[in-house]
């Protein structure tokens, strides 16, 4: 379920990046993110399945929701970490702009 989640928000991130016209948002930290947990997850699904083999395919379903919530958490993890990266560098100036407004 984690990779499933990951590879979705992956594929959303790497859609919305390509029919971006300009980067200023940088979406392509975004895609690396969630890419990168992709394979993470990708890879640790390889060693489950050799070591459960057909077990592998019946989760339970408490394994499932489990899943689920940490796949959530490194997608919400991942938005963090884009997010904080656009406030430092702020592409557009909008945090520079609203923190050096001075009120008549």
């Amino acid at each position: 379920m984690t990779l499933l989640i990951t590879v979705f928000a992956a594929v959303i991130a790497t859609v919305k990046w390509y029919t971006r016209k300009d980067d200023s948002m940088k979406l392509g930290i975004l895609c690396f993110l969630y890419w990168g947990a992709s394979i993470m997850w990708f890879v640790d699904a390889i060693f489950e399945y050799v070591e459960l083999q057909a077990e592998y395919f019946t989760p339970a379903l408490e394994d499932m929701a489990n899943d689920a919530f940490l796949g959530l958490s490194v997608v919400a993890l991942g938005l963090v970490i884009w997010i904080v990266r656009l406030l430092v560098t702020d592409p557009r100036g909008a945090v520079r702009a609203a923190l050096t407004k001075k009120e008549a």
